[in-house]
């Protein structure tokens, strides 16, 4: 029996959908759809995969060390209740990272096959997926390693091509041998691939052995193998976190899949095959491929939240929150969230990831974060600020509870205005209802809690001289976050 073990790559920054994607909550865990984030629906399609032969085992996600607590409460939410999650200490691009993933598979299976796919991707007709993956699994016999290729349905610039052979032989659902891939080229010769019909998009889409990927990278990158190898063996485990040694991961070198093997694999004559996939394939790389790929309207514009589009065609148009209205726009892509609004040409929609880098370079929040930041316990939401006080709105989730903590430079008031609070401070330990509030003095040690069964939520008014979210000393904490 084939054991498959789904690898689900989540440490991309989502630049390109700025304002509602953020460096502190990216791309891959929105909803486009209002359903399911785009992690989630990567993780649902791998684990509902079925065949004959084959078991899927618990999936491993590779991420961002500040998005691990998103990644597993978004993980619960869909009922996946057993998963390896591998925090990276720092980014090192997609090699690294599917090393980091085929190390713990290797720990748990013999040789298994990894499936790894970015965690950002739509494909909205899940059968034609399940059909190619299983064709791609059956052909895992003929080649040491199967990509999945998309159908161009356009001369496309920004994807990366697969060269394919359609006189391969006989190959099990039209499985093909790849004779190369090709960087991302200029317009005539995008052109000229999609007319010979002998090309297919990139999907970054791959499944290997494990072994395989570990040879492979041995042969062509030992520096990267060596130094992803040494801070494996050196790593940690907290319950579902796998931590490989910090130190030694940031010596690795940063390098993506392709790179690193998949195109010298193929430059060598190594066995590398292909199947197709016609599924409705997006990376959804900027705002104009989240306009191609929603629900048009009859004046072709794509509309979410509360809108009111007058005279405006082919455009998309998002509220997080307050009501916008457009008039007379052509083309044009509106985003508004509460602390940031988008407006730009479609075509101009890649474009977008400049300003996140003058927002960066400003060391600006609005790169990072939104006005709702999400934590392990919940979230908290920035109401209104000034140099001398700061008002937020807390949630906390039901049996969850902040760090013990102290401020050395804000005092802070909480008012209860749904649930129950358990709230220390100092040695006291008290519970507050609805409609009932407390002081916490600047450099008094205070913890909140939620005991009861539904969400808290309270109101916090900080007061001081500095209000910064690095104004907190942990002495004891839940999550491991303390000092």
């Amino acid at each position: 029996m084939k054991v498959v073990v789904p690898v689900i790559l989540s440490g991309g920054s989502g630049t390109r959908l700025w304002p509602l994607s953020r460096a502190g909550f990216p791309k891959q865990f929105l909803s486009f759809d209002g359903t399911f984030s785009l992690f989630q629906l990567a993780v649902k399609r791998l684990c509902a995969i079925s065949m004959d032969g084959v078991r899927i085992a618990d999936p491993v996600i590779v991420a961002n060390e500040e998005h691990r607590f998103i990644i597993q409460d978004q993980l619960k939410a869909i009922g996946v209740e057993r998963f390896d999650i591998i925090p990276e200490p720092a980014g090192r691009n997609t090699a690294p990272a599917l090393t980091l993933a085929t190390l713990r598979a290797a720990q748990g299976e013999a040789d298994p096959l990894c499936f790894a796919v970015p965690a950002d991707q739509q494909i909205p007709d899940q059968q034609a997926f399940q059909s190619a993956v299983h064709a791609a699994i059956s052909a895992t016999d003929q080649f040491s390693i199967m990509t999945l290729g998309i159908r161009p349905d356009r001369p496309e610039t920004g994807f990366g091509y697969i060269r394919f052979v359609p006189e391969s032989g006989d190959q099990p659902l039209h499985a093909s041998a790849v004779s190369q891939f090709v960087e991302k080229p200029d317009q005539t010769t995008a052109e000229a691939y999609v007319q010979s019909g002998h090309y297919l998009w990139n999907s970054g889409m791959f499944i290997l052995r494990a072994g395989k990927w570990l040879d492979a990278l041995k042969r062509f990158r030992p520096d990267i193998a060596e130094a992803v190898v040494k801070s494996w063996d050196a790593h940690t485990q907290d319950g579902c976190f796998l931590r490989p040694d910090a130190a030694l991961f940031r010596q690795c070198p940063s390098e993506s899949i392709d790179y690193a093997v998949i195109e010298p694999c193929a430059a060598a004559g190594d066995s590398i095959g292909v199947v197709p996939l016609d599924a409705g394939w997006s990376d959804l790389g900027a705002w104009n491929a989240v306009w191609q790929t929603g629900n048009q309207d009859a004046q072709r514009n794509v509309c979410r939240g509360d809108v009111i589009a007058l005279d405006t065609t082919g455009s998309l148009l998002h509220s997080t929150g307050r009501m916008l209205a457009v008039v007379g726009l052509r083309d044009m892509v509106v985003v508004e969230t509460p602390d940031a609004v988008l407006v730009a040409p479609l075509e101009k929609s890649q474009a977008v990831k400049d300003v996140v880098s003058i927002l960066q370079q400003q060391q600006r929040p609005e790169a990072v974060t939104q006005r709702q930041v999400h934590r392990p316990w919940g979230w908290y939401m920035s109401v209104d600020e000034d140099s001398r006080f700061k008002v937020k709105r807390i949630m906390v989730k039901p049996g969850a509870s902040l760090s013990l903590q102290m401020h050395h430079h804000r005092a802070e008031h909480w008012i209860v205005v749904k649930g129950t609070a358990e709230i220390t401070c100092g040695e006291q330990v008290s519970l507050f209802t609805e409609n009932q509030s407390t002081y916490i003095p600047l450099g008094m040690k205070h913890r909140l809690r939620n005991p009861g069964t539904i969400s808290l939520e309270i109101i916090e008014v900080q007061s001081g001289s500095y209000l910064g979210e690095d104004d907190i000393v942990r002495f004891e904490d839940t999550y491991g976050r303390a000092q």
